[in-house]
């Protein structure tokens, strides 16, 4: 790299460094054992991070030698591989947490979802930089929402639900090139549906009814054209099979576990000591930290094991108990300096392809960083995707890794011809 205008951006790489290395911290702190205590010790998570880590750190400096141009021209080769091993994840894959989503390789365990969503944003950013036009085309959106919709289903085929929900990210930078605002707003309308047709069950459908009459008398009275007419029909009707449709995707395509989550997050049951056990430990551990947290190693919550998967889904629990609010509020803090850096970066590409992958990377990113908090607060309901470059797993870390450094090797040559 003896390009001149070649200008890596150390500020984004000290964040990632800054989280890598806290996160170890914390993942030490959440499995510390007296008997495993050694940082070298490989048999325990600690231990095994370090080798996840040492991986990642050899593969972003990889990354950065190679030529950007390399990575959009191998980006549909990148996502058919990966739409491959979800393919047959689906026959190996074994069983983990009640998801058929891993493939064993003796020691070692692969998840192709978490690499599915990088390769998804290079095959996306790849499509939109080669027809470099306005989404609001029909075909181009029916493109792009397959290229969205065929791993994460594929995903939601191995009940790993919670992966799945975050292809939905993609919405973002679609919506950043022109997606027309519509359709972001009828996403909003669908979450609003979906949540008050499990709250008041078939109250809603008259509710509908009311609100549609209510929109033909103000048609009636405007004088609007025939056209309005067919359109608002047509809307009030898609509202109205939505509706319908809930119950059948709540109880077909979530698992029990999950549907029990969502209602205890409604208010609709109780169940602190089964499906609301996680979170409520999680925010017992959390309120007992105060303003400094009780320190290094002294979390007595987390080191009596109260709050399961605490290494990983749960491991913002372990900050906020020893580290505190000003610990927990560094934390976030980075995660948004990380976010508005790189939000800042896509804006200053050159390219389509560069633009819209960084603005991937930043909406996978915020999606994983606020659902997972989310979760752990008790303020979304309780899905298993991990914080980004901070959770134990070898799988997680190298592929948010190789998400991240791929963009941040198309930023260090943008004013370079290559």
């Amino acid at each position: 790299m003896q390009n001149d205008n070649i200008r890596i951006d150390w500020f984004a790489i000290g964040l990632y460094l800054f989280l890598v290395i806290f996160g170890w911290i914390n993942i030490y702190a959440a499995c510390y054992n007296e008997m495993h205590a050694e940082i070298l010790d490989f048999s325990v998570q600690h231990g095994k991070q370090l080798i996840w880590m040492g991986i990642s750190f050899l593969l972003a400096v990889s990354i950065l030698l190679i030529k950007p141009r390399v990575f959009s021209n191998i980006a549909y080769i990148i996502y058919g591989a990966v739409v491959l091993l979800l393919i047959l994840t689906l026959f190996i894959g074994s069983v983990t947490n009640g998801g058929q989503s891993w493939i064993d390789f003796g020691a070692f365990k692969l998840q192709p979802s978490e690499f599915a969503k990088f390769g998804t944003a290079l095959a996306i950013a790849k499509f939109v930089g080669d027809i470099n036009t306005d989404l609001k085309k029909r075909q181009t959106q029916v493109v792009l929402s397959a290229f969205v919709l065929i791993p994460a289903l594929l995903i939601l085929l191995q009940h790993d639900t919670g992966s799945a929900l975050v292809f939905a990210s993609f919405i973002l930078p679609f919506f950043r090139e022109g997606l027309s605002q519509y359709i972001l707003l009828f996403g909003v309308l669908a979450i609003i549906l979906f949540v008050a047709a499990l709250l008041v069950n078939k109250f809603l459908l008259i509710g509908i009814l009311l609100v549609a009459c209510l929109v033909y008398l103000f048609i009636w009275l405007s004088k609007r054209t025939e056209k309005t007419y067919w359109h608002t029909a047509i809307f009030f009707v898609c509202c109205t099979l939505f509706t319908l449709s809930v119950d059948f995707a709540f109880e077909h395509v979530l698992e029990s576990h999950q549907r029990d989550r969502i209602y205890v997050l409604l208010g609709k049951i109780e169940d602190p000591k089964g499906v609301g056990y996680n979170v409520n430990q999680a925010k017992i551990a959390i309120g007992s930290g105060g303003i400094i947290g009780k320190g290094f190693l002294n979390g007595t919550i987390t080191k009596a094991d109260f709050v399961p998967e605490q290494e990983t889904d749960f491991i913002f629990c372990t900050v906020g108990e020893e580290w505190g609010f000003l610990g927990s509020l560094l934390l976030i803090a980075a995660y948004v300096l990380l976010l508005v850096r790189l939000i800042t970066l896509a804006e200053r590409q050159r390219s389509s392809f560069a633009r819209f992958y960084g603005y991937s990377v930043a909406a996978i990113l915020f999606f994983h960083f606020f659902i997972n908090i989310g979760m752990v607060l008790g303020l979304l309901p309780v899905i298993g995707i991990p914080l980004p470059f901070f959770s134990y797993g070898g799988s997680s870390l190298i592929a948010f890794t190789t998400l991240l450094f791929v963009f941040l090797r198309q930023d260090a040559e943008r004013n370079a011809l290559f």
